[in-house]
């Protein structure tokens, strides 16, 4: 759905002795906060918003993921988007996952008068595994009210920068929305992140990003074609 960051979520506490902190169970959850900021703000190869704040808390337990997203836009007068979403994960094979789960985007701001809806419902199913280094992906998503099928493929690599204690992680995606009324739009984008650790719980991560769509005449921005950076800092519970 929307580019996420990740670190891994790490647990710190204060301790009487060195004994008492190994004997200390480990937590049954993890939450991550992360604060991004976007030059722009572009969702399925269509651009949105411009320079934009992309806060978010997500909280993990076992196979199941909860969190709340939003996009607030910085400069243009556009509506804040608030998702809420969950996920479960259930492993498939060696390296292969199944994701199930549902997002519900809402428009706080949004001027109802006009017939539209504040709310939108997104069902989505997909695959995600390891092979040879590199992660593909396979999602399927469906907005029951805007009547919109999503299919997206997606697939990553990551080189390791082990001096600087990072790593180089690039992305790829393509895919295509067909609504039930109006044209289809086909999609593509191609990313660049660098994350890099600033202590045992923080991560900032720094990336770069290139997407195209095929809409005619362009987007809400008369565009079909847009390069953009993103820097943000995550922090894990």
């Amino acid at each position: 759905m929307k580019n996420k960051l990740f670190i891994i979520a790490a647990l710190c506490a204060f301790a009487l002795g060195l004994r008492a902190e190994e004997a200390k169970p480990a937590s049954s959850y993890a939450v991550t906060m992360d604060f991004t900021y976007g030059t722009k703000y572009v969702f399925r190869g269509t651009q949105l918003a411009k320079d934009t704040l992309f806060p978010s808390v997500e909280v993990s337990a076992g196979p199941i993921t909860a969190g709340v997203w939003s996009a607030q836009p910085i400069v243009d007068n556009i509506d804040n988007e608030i998702d809420f979403y969950v996920g479960y994960g259930a492993d498939l094979s060696d390296g292969w996952s199944l994701d199930v789960g549902a997002c519900l985007y809402y428009y706080p701001e949004l001027d109802k008068s006009t017939g539209a809806d504040a709310t939108t419902f997104e069902p989505y199913v997909g695959v995600s595994g390891s092979l040879g280094g590199v992660s593909p992906g396979a999602y399927v998503y469906y907005d029951t009210k805007l009547e919109v099928l999503t299919v997206e493929g997606s697939i990553g690599y990551s080189v390791a920068l082990e001096p600087a204690g990072a790593s180089l992680d690039f992305s790829a995606v393509l895919g295509r929305a067909d609504p039930k009324s109006g044209s289809s739009t086909t999609y593509y984008s191609l990313g660049a992140a660098v994350p890099f650790a600033i202590s045992e719980t923080g991560t900032i991560t720094v990336g770069v990003n290139y997407t195209h769509n095929n809409i005619a005449g362009g987007d809400g921005y008369g565009k079909n074609s847009h390069f953009y950076g993103t820097i943000g800092l995550a922090l894990g519970f």
